[in-house]
């Protein structure tokens, strides 16, 4: 096991008021997404898309997904031991899978279950219930652990957070070093690195948006070149943050290859917005 050395009280103090922030940007930045899509577009847009989205992103990416990653790559088997062997293959598998489960299950959500709410104001909103419940039940409740990791590192030292994740004193050493590490990105928390994280969920707020929109332009016009397009949109987009967790890229090339995807995204979707087959004026 590698010790790590703790910050100074001060810093562990720094990094806690740091997580706290972050973490109540986290919980009201879909709020706002809402409220600004709302107030633009006024009766002409639901909030019932929005619940939709948020359904939709559990069942595909919570659920059905994160299956498929239990056994590729969770479980110790032929293939995860492949996968997590080779960058190359983790980095593929990845964005392929990620692309796959989420647009796939958006096009079939939009084309069955969207039937009383189909207009371009509404696809937005699903985007908005997609994005935001990614948010708040993966990201949020990540930076919600890391808060009491500092909390309790602050009152009761390296001990008690290890505790408090139950990791006792004799377990495999890859697994306290994973912990540890764990530990010290909690109390190292910085400015910088609550920007950047910030930063990246509003460009992956506006990218679920844009694929919302063109999926359901190829739902509109029975045209599935738009599907596959978004696929492979998807899977570009993640590219970066599977390079990422391997250690090959650093935390701001990610972010700025996710500005641009997201950015080209959108430029597509509001393209194809203004193209829509209109059922209402927004």
């Amino acid at each position: 096991m590698n010790d790590i050395v703790l910050p100074s009280p001060a810093e562990i103090q720094s990094s806690i008021v740091n997580l706290g922030i972050m973490c109540l940007v986290l919980f009201l930045l879909p709020m706002l997404y809402v409220l600004v899509w709302k107030k633009r577009c006024g009766r002409a847009v639901s909030l019932k898309p929005m619940v939709i989205g948020a359904v939709g992103f559990l069942v595909t990416v919570r659920v059905l997904e994160l299956g498929v990653h239990l056994v590729c790559i969770i479980q110790d088997n032929p293939v995860s031991r492949f996968i997590n062997g080779h960058t190359w293959a983790y980095v593929l598998y990845g964005a392929s899978m990620a692309g796959i489960f989420e647009e796939c299950g958006r096009y079939v959500i939009l084309r069955f279950l969207m039937k009383r709410n189909k207009s371009r104001e509404n696809y937005v909103m699903y985007g908005i219930g997609h994005g935001g419940i990614e948010v708040w039940a993966v990201v949020l409740m990540s930076m919600l652990s890391f808060l009491a990791l500092a909390v309790t590192v602050s009152f009761q030292g390296m001990e008690g957070a290890m505790s408090m994740m139950g990791i006792p004193a004799d377990a495999p050493e890859a697994t306290l070093n994973s912990a540890q590490s764990m530990v010290a990105a909690a109390v190292g928390f910085t400015p910088m690195t609550a920007a950047l994280s910030v930063f990246e969920r509003v460009c992956a707020m506006f990218a679920h948006i844009g694929f919302t929109v063109i999926v359901a332009y190829g739902v509109e016009t029975r045209q599935k070149r738009y599907l596959l397009g978004a696929i492979l949109a998807h899977a570009l987009l993640d590219v970066f943050p599977a390079l990422y967790q391997r250690g090959a890229v650093s935390m701001a090339a990610t972010e700025i290859w996710a500005f641009a995807c997201a950015a080209g995204v959108m430029a597509a979707s509001v393209y194809l917005y203004r193209k829509f087959p209109q059922r209402a004026a927004c």
